[in-house]
């Protein structure tokens, strides 16, 4: 394929599937995170990794990948989705996610697999590859977030040149004399152990991403992300995520990104993405060139949308041709 290219032919999702394998793997004494197989047991094996941090995972996600051809890998990240304790901050870090990555890897017998991961995902999916090359058949990544400065402030603040209605909603929990610093502001009312505190701080955090994630309004994506349940782990691990500048160094993903770049790759993005806004991909690209570049002319942020969705299909479909299934 070539080094670049706009949005491909649409491509539909893969039919609904099950998990033939479910459980639970004790990480430590606080967490217990929840893991699932579906598709081949003797397929290609692919782990995805949800976004967020903090929003889990659901059945949807196993329908990039061709059931007959991969073996799915599903997890929710600590903290987030069906793993326990749920919305938990100690002990939950970008090292704390990559050795669980491994430790699931581990316990699954598999000895290398393909990366998967959007916004967020994408984030993970580079510090995990770049930890463990060796471990890795290739990534394919949506929406590219380096968690740098420059990005979350654009999350925080950037965004309301583009939704200002929006960006007013999202500083309305917060009095003026807090607003120059949404996030230590959001991170306090997100981490007080009263729901009638974090619960409306989180609800506001989650409808503001929700409301910027896709490139027409989109009322089901806003109630996904503003639900109590998705919004809470969502809003305060992202908080405590960015509050600690992801737990890694600065511009560690791309200064390390020479540690993989012999691995096959492909970057999705939205032309349109104002949660993370092309910029970054571009920069990953250029730092990669090897690596396959789409951009998609007509879409936002949200791995569903239409053109998103289906070059995430068409990356995967490439993959798997390209390993002879």
């Amino acid at each position: 394929m070539p080094p670049y290219s706009e949005a491909p032919e649409l491509q539909s999702l893969f039919p609904e599937t099950s998990p033939y394998d479910t459980g639970y793997l004790q990480l430590d004494d606080v967490h217990a995170m929840y893991w699932e197989e579906s598709g081949n047991p003797a397929g290609i094996p692919v782990v995805f990794l949800h976004g967020g941090p903090g929003a889990g995972s659901g059945p949807q996600h196993r329908r990039f990948f061709d059931p007959a051809a991969y073996r799915i890998v599903i997890f929710d990240q600590r903290g987030a989705g069906r793993s326990r304790p749920f919305g938990e901050l100690h002990k939950n870090t970008t090292p704390h996610l990559i050795a669980d990555i491994e430790a699931l890897r581990k316990k699954l017998g598999i000895e290398r697999w393909l990366v998967f991961g959007g916004s967020w995902g994408s984030t993970l999916a580079l510090a995990y590859a770049e930890a463990h090359p060796e471990q890795c058949l290739g990534l394919v990544l949506r929406g590219i977030f380096l968690c740098r400065p420059v990005e979350i402030d654009w999350f925080l603040y950037g965004l309301r040149h583009i939704f200002p209605d929006r960006w007013d909603a999202f500083c309305a929990p917060i009095p003026h004399a807090e607003r120059n610093d949404l996030l230590h502001a959001y991170y306090r009312r997100l981490t007080d152990p009263d729901p009638a505190v974090h619960l409306p701080a989180a609800r506001a955090w989650g409808t503001y991403e929700g409301a910027c994630s896709t490139l027409l309004p989109n009322p089901g994506t806003v109630s996904h992300f503003a639900s109590d349940h998705v919004a809470l782990s969502l809003a305060r691990i992202e908080a405590h995520y960015f509050v600690n500048n992801i737990f890694l160094p600065d511009n560690a993903l791309l200064d390390n990104v020479h540690r993989i770049r012999h691995l096959p790759a492909y970057i999705v993005q939205g032309r349109y993405d104002a949660v993370c806004p092309a910029m970054s991909a571009y920069d990953l690209h250029l730092a990669w060139p090897e690596a396959h570049y789409t951009v998609v002319a007509d879409a936002g942020h949200a791995a569903f949308e239409p053109g998103i969705r289906s070059a995430l299909v068409s990356a995967t479909e490439h993959f798997k041709k390209a390993n002879g299934r």
